[in-house]
């Protein structure tokens, strides 16, 4: 509920993605004044569903409600009416042999779960070297690692050699993994309206000085008893929002939880009937990293999603708009051949690490860094509380533990009012 820009509020909440949104919902009846101030025009931050064709619905952000059966989002969905699409996902099949072949995808799948058992028994070591680099946890001369690389790329935003084997290990995945049907961004969007908002209020400055905290925004000034930061960790890391005085353990912190890359882009399709099938995954045994994904037309619609991480998102978001759609195109018609090409029309692509609110799609902790998690989420003198996935300890990278970490924070600012 978009309201006026106030002079002074009890709690004031810093974004409107979806962590903000879970501290706003638990605060509605503490009795308490409370304001979201977010900076862009709408909300949900990197949750952002877009219809770029008729019959056609696109997560430009996050699609999959991971750990469905654990995800706070699922009963929040079913309240709102929301349709819960309990499809499998797709990304452990393929529906075409060309370019990998069922002996292959075998022989690939057995390789990654190695590499995963390797990974988790290791995070769970009381050593240093638990904290160690991912990539030290390949088989050296696997054929496959460069394409356990790329899934790397899809799950962390970013190469092995930037990840926390700590980190992955304290990652919780269920295996159950639901979609929303009308999109995951518009069920945040609707879960969003009952909340006290100002949008197009970018923050640049918070004043903790003094008993009242002042907080500076591109709308003026307001001050606030108790604020909720819920920025991604890059705004943090490059002191987007400044503090007074300092705060250099969360800047620290921040910098060691970077938001990887991770884009999408759709592309319609002509004839899907006798094209491809519902629902099916399409990737080639490429043996290199720098490679996308394929979901061939999601929910049965007329369309084919891909999907490219890591330093090769980079690289197609900074050669410029339509990028995705060529690099996409191009993949596609290797392995399912020419006929495709003039079936393909390039209909609408992310650029999270263009985008100047969120700078990348989401954390990772650095080799050596998982710590950085629990520094990050520590409140500061009862009065400064932070939140986002990032802060998440078991559900980070994903919109319901940025959910679960905003409800975290408004329990930490009701505690401390009672203290």
């Amino acid at each position: 509920m978009s309201q006026s820009f106030p002079s002074n509020v009890d709690v004031a909440i810093i974004g409107a993605g979806a962590a903000g949104l879970g501290a706003a919902d638990a605060l509605k009846d503490s009795g308490l004044s409370v304001i979201v101030l977010e900076a862009r025009d709408r909300v949900g931050g990197r949750a952002h569903t877009i219809i770029p064709a008729p019959g056609i619905v696109f997560d430009l952000g996050c699609g999959w409600l991971h750990s469905a059966d654990r995800n706070s989002f699922v009963p929040i969905a079913d309240k709102l009416g929301f349709e819960i699409d309990k499809t499998p996902p797709p990304w452990r099949e393929q529906n075409f042999a060309t370019g990998f072949t069922a002996a292959e995808r075998e022989n690939f799948f057995a390789a990654l779960d190695a590499f995963d058992d390797r990974i988790q028994k290791a995070a769970k070591n009381d050593t240093d070297d638990a904290d160690d680099t991912a990539t030290r946890y390949l088989e050296q001369g696997n054929r496959w690692n460069p394409m356990i690389d790329a899934i790397s790329t899809y799950v962390n935003g970013c190469e092995l050699d930037g990840v926390s084997v700590r980190d992955t290990g304290a990652y919780e995945d269920t295996k159950v993994n639901w979609r929303v049907r009308r999109g995951y961004g518009a069920l945040i969007a609707a879960y969003a309206r009952p909340c006290p908002l100002v949008l197009n209020t970018r923050v640049w400055r918070i004043d903790h000085s003094a008993p009242r905290i002042r907080i500076e925004t591109s709308n003026g000034a307001l001050s606030a008893t108790q604020v909720i930061i819920t920025v991604p960790t890059n705004l943090l890391a490059n002191e987007s929002i400044r503090f007074h005085p300092e705060l250099p353990a969360k800047v620290n912190a921040a910098a060691g939880l970077p938001l990887g890359v991770d884009d999408k882009v759709i592309l319609a399709l002509d004839d899907p009937e006798n094209m491809v099938p519902k629902d099916g995954n399409l990737s080639g045994a490429t043996m290199r990293t720098r490679t996308g994904a394929f979901h061939m037309r999601p929910f049965g619609q007329p369309c084919i999603e891909g999907f490219f991480g890591g330093s090769f998102a980079r690289e197609l978001e900074a050669a410029g708009d339509g990028a995705f759609a060529a690099q996409a195109i191009d993949e596609i018609v290797a392995l399912l051949g020419s006929d495709f090409r003039s079936k393909l029309t390039p209909l609408a692509e992310s650029r999270w690490a263009s985008d100047p609110f969120a700078q990348g799609a989401y954390s990772h902790a650095l080799p050596g860094r998982a710590c950085a998690r629990a520094i990050l989420a520590m409140p500061v003198d009862g009065r400064l509380f932070f939140a986002g996935e990032a802060t998440s300890a078991n559900f980070f990278s994903t919109a319901h533990g940025a959910r679960d970490s905003g409800e975290r924070a408004a329990g930490e600012v009701m505690a401390a009012r009672r203290s």
